[in-house]
């Protein structure tokens, strides 16, 4: 364990984790979740980023990418985690941007919408829009990885499900880190990791779950990947921590995508927050696991598994 990790350990547990339960509406959090942001990022790296729009069907959504994205070439789709409530390209663009550096091309962030403001299935539908809309503009699915963080992550394997059980053809790649798969949170690890988690207050997830879903079933696979199927799923990699209250979410999905046939890389890492690949700037932990995942990305061989801290 490197002395920034046990030194953000103390941060995260004593003011952080307080802070994030302390928010009692999504413009607070938001608010709160972005100067965190800024202060992690040491500024405000999405300012060299490139605006694009993404239409399809009379729709369309904004996104930041790192670089021009050029239809035809790699690139890399990630969805934002901040619980469906809060997060946005900008709170994400270091990370996004680090990844791309080290895949060697472009790291595209869509600003899907939030809720309460835009309940379930919004973040979903946005999903799908994009993707349709990288098609449409040429961009061969197989060129495209596709990741995400957290709920981002969670969004990720959503819209795979979504591709494959429409039998659409799907991303190269995929990856995520401490996806959010389960808001029926039936997973042990809610429980049995409340009090070894760093950062996600579990005090505050049902709380969290009625401002997405409203009085929509949990166990839709659109919210919940892990009720989904996969069934021609491509090479996907995961990375979670074993101390947070999301590892089950991370490790059942893994074991659904297994059965479905999918070569599923886990890397399964010690005592770390949830998603500490964000905080790459400060933990040389957090950038050895965005190494693995962009040398993931690239391919074509599987990441090896990391130890753990």
């Amino acid at each position: 364990m490197s002395w920034q990790l046990k030194t953000m350990r103390v941060v995260m547990r004593h003011l952080v984790r307080p802070g994030l339960g302390r928010q009692r509406d999504s413009h607070s959090a938001r608010a709160w979740f972005e100067r965190g942001a800024m202060l992690n990022a040491r500024g405000r790296p999405w300012r060299s980023f490139h605006p694009v729009k993404l239409a399809h069907d009379g729709r369309s959504i904004a996104a930041l990418s790192s670089q021009p994205v050029r239809p035809g070439a790699p690139l890399i789709l990630y969805f934002h985690g901040g619980g469906y409530v809060m997060g946005n390209p900008r709170t994400h663009a270091a990370l996004g941007g680090y990844l791309a550096r080290k895949a060697g091309m472009p790291c595209l962030l869509p600003d899907y919408r939030l809720a309460p403001e835009h309940p379930f299935p919004a973040a979903f539908e946005d999903a799908v829009l994009v993707w349709e809309s990288l098609l449409a503009q040429g961009h061969a699915p197989e060129q495209i990885a596709l990741g995400g963080d957290s709920a981002g992550g969670g969004l990720a394997f959503a819209l795979l499900g979504h591709l494959c059980a429409t039998g659409q053809p799907g991303p190269g790649r995929v990856f995520a880190f401490s996806p959010f798969t389960d808001l029926t949170f039936s997973g042990d690890s809610i429980t049995a990791n409340a009090r070894s988690e760093i950062l996600l207050p579990a005090t505050r997830l049902h709380d969290l779950r009625r401002r997405v879903l409203g009085e929509a079933d949990p166990a839709d696979p659109r919210i919940s990947p892990l009720f989904a199927r996969f069934t021609g799923a491509p090479p996907t990699l995961i990375q979670m921590a074993r101390t947070e209250i999301l590892r089950d979410d991370a490790r059942r999905l893994a074991a659904r995508l297994r059965e479905d046939g999918a070569e599923v890389t886990v890397q399964e890492w010690g005592n770390l927050p949830h998603v500490w690949q964000f905080f790459h700037g400060w933990l040389p932990e957090g950038r050895r696991a965005l190494d693995d995942a962009a040398a993931f990305i690239r391919g074509p061989s599987p990441a090896l598994p990391s130890s753990g801290s």
